[in-house]
């Protein structure tokens, strides 16, 4: 099954809900960064809840997720679009632990329980919008929905899963995001959270096979899902050397003849993907003209 999200709305529109498969894209960060077991799940988690939230924007709207927590993986940083576009990387990739006490990959371990999550939306106004909260739980999908509920208001779940093979390759993973609207009543919202408490993990649900539309209909079972919106989820990165280059000459030209005369050239690698983009002394000379 290829990466996918969908869009959809239930009870009257009083209820919003987005699912999404994500392995591939996960395993293609994965490759990148040659992460370890617990890290790609760290950064798995965290990109599937940013391209479920880039699928909320409009247009060329995007946004930036930053986690910095205290464990050894350091800050994780994932970008995505409202075309399903979507990046990420971690400070340290080589990072694994044992499972913790509950047989589960320790993320929370990994990332730390102190330090903050922070959203940064480029709606394309003159101003970026920024928020951020502190850490609860290091597991990702807790800090997400702590994020939704105190920095936009608007009561959420967030729920996100990746499986690892044995050779440390995504197996599968996958999220959701499920909100209320204004005029929820009291009812549905007892109604989902039992529903939301006695729901199985959702990479179990992706390794299964099931697809976006079918994680939805297991969670909200009888419920009528008005399904709006299919949505290809890919890894991005727009990094190219024309884009390195502007950032080389932005840095002014004593630092540039420096590293003409230090270095005889320039090597830049991208954090997202690691691509290699390297300059001769002529290109760099070309700058400084």
């Amino acid at each position: 099954m290829m990466d996918y999200l969908v869009k959809s709305t239930l009870y009257d529109g009083m209820v919003r809900a987005y699912a999404a498969v994500t392995t591939h894209s996960v395993e293609e960060a994965r490759e990148r960064q040659d992460s370890w077991a617990t890290t790609t799940a760290a950064l798995g988690r965290t990109m599937t809840s940013t391209v479920l939230m880039g699928a909320m924007l409009k247009g060329e709207d995007k946004l930036t997720v930053k986690i910095e927590g205290n464990g050894p993986i350091g800050q994780i940083v994932a970008d995505a679009n409202a075309k399903g576009e979507v990046r990420g990387f971690v400070n340290n990739p080589h990072v694994d632990f044992e499972l913790n006490e509950k047989g589960k990959l320790d993320v929370k371990r990994a990332v730390g329980t102190e330090g903050s999550l922070s959203v940064i939306k480029d709606l394309g106004l003159k101003d970026y919008f920024t928020g951020s909260v502190p850490l609860v739980s290091g597991e990702i999908s807790e800090d997400f929905t702590y994020y939704f509920a105190l920095s936009e208001q608007t009561p959420s779940s967030v729920g996100t899963g990746v499986l690892i093979n044995p050779d440390h390759s995504v197996l599968a993973a996958g999220g959701f995001i499920i909100q209320l609207m204004p005029g929820a009543t009291e009812e549905i919202i007892d109604h989902l959270e039992k529903e939301i408490n006695s729901f199985p993990a959702i990479s179990s649900l992706v390794e299964l096979g099931h697809s976006p539309e079918e994680i939805l209909q297991i969670l909200f079972k009888d419920e009528k899902i008005n399904f709006l919106e299919t949505l290809p989820i890919k890894f991005n990165c727009e990094c190219s050397k024309e884009r390195i280059g502007l950032a080389i000459k932005g840095l002014g030209e004593a630092e540039i003849l420096d590293m003409i005369k230090k270095d005889k050239g320039a090597e830049a690698t991208c954090h997202f993907c690691n691509e290699v983009y390297t300059f001769t002394e002529s290109e760099l000379e070309a700058f400084i003209e």
